[in-house]
């Protein structure tokens, strides 16, 4: 019987859709021309690759200031945005686990909410509430809203963790004499501990490129690196340090992805043997 050729077609076409627009980020990194955005010259002719957008990156360069302030702030709205939805997330999903009462239904109702809702809506509704709260917008109100909506997705890759838990362990650990700390850290966490890092890094990567939401609770000098690049796209003669900091960024993240992968095989090949 011969073998069609369409899902080898479509399978390429879908490749080519997803990873041609990154690898075009990662090349426009290395443009000597930020003006132009061109790698040929007025003649026709290639002018080579340039890494002085990298060197300006590194080395504190003036004109990047803005942008750098930008990026460090995503960073650090980010991280303290994963800390918290981690610990949220993780107490949350325990007690959707733990309980079944009409309370539990209304809270994971709650939680599920954001996953469905438009960020435009959770964004006009955060502001609305900040400001009757007469709270001036800027970095916790930044913070407070991505902790909102990262929390949800954490909730739920913690609870499908569970679905495969065995509540007997911890009877077990009861029955030894192990408190309900104790039980909790040395039993309970370790084995959530793959679902947690991996909802931790979905609110991570949910939380830095953030544009909808952040934009309408952030304040005058607290632009975060999407909302900041969203602005300097059409005029910014430096926008090809935006395509070397983005490269940096891609990086970080397929090395935050390996190193999931690697606690979640060790975690495997610790419970194997």
């Amino acid at each position: 019987m011969k073998r069609s050729l369409f899902p080898m077609a479509v399978l390429s076409a879908v490749m080519v859709f997803l990873y041609v627009p990154i690898l075009l980020v990662v090349a426009y990194g290395f443009i000597p021309n930020g003006i132009s955005m061109s790698f040929f010259d007025a003649s026709g002719h290639f002018t080579g690759f340039s890494g002085k957008w990298y060197s300006m990156i590194f080395s504190n360069d003036m004109r990047l200031g803005a942008l750098m302030q930008s990026f460090w702030l995503s960073l650090t709205v980010a991280g303290l945005a994963t800390l918290f939805s981690c610990i949220i997330g993780t107490t949350s999903a325990l007690a959707l686990h733990k309980w079944r009462s009409r309370l539990q239904t209304v809270h994971h109702a709650l939680v599920y909410m954001p996953l469905i809702m438009p960020d435009i809506l959770i964004g006009i509704s955060l502001l609305m509430l900040f400001v009757a709260c007469s709270v001036d917008c800027g970095f916790w109100t930044i913070l407070i809203a991505h902790v909102t909506f990262c929390v949800s997705y954490v909730v739920m890759t913690v609870l499908a963790r569970l679905q495969d838990f065995d509540d007997r362990l911890v009877e077990a650990a009861y029955d030894l004499g192990a408190g309900q700390w104790y039980t909790f850290f040395h039993v309970q966490l370790p084995i959530l501990m793959p679902g947690i890092v991996a909802g931790g890094l979905l609110a991570f990567t949910l939380s830095i490129d953030d544009v909808v939401i952040t934009s309408f609770v952030n304040g005058a000098g607290t632009n975060t690196f999407p909302t900041y690049v969203s602005s300097m796209t059409k005029h910014s003669r430096n926008l090809p340090a935006v395509f070397a900091l983005s490269t940096l960024m891609l990086l970080f993240t397929c090395a935050m992805a390996g190193l999931s992968k690697f606690i979640a095989r060790g975690h495997q090949q610790k419970q194997k043997g």
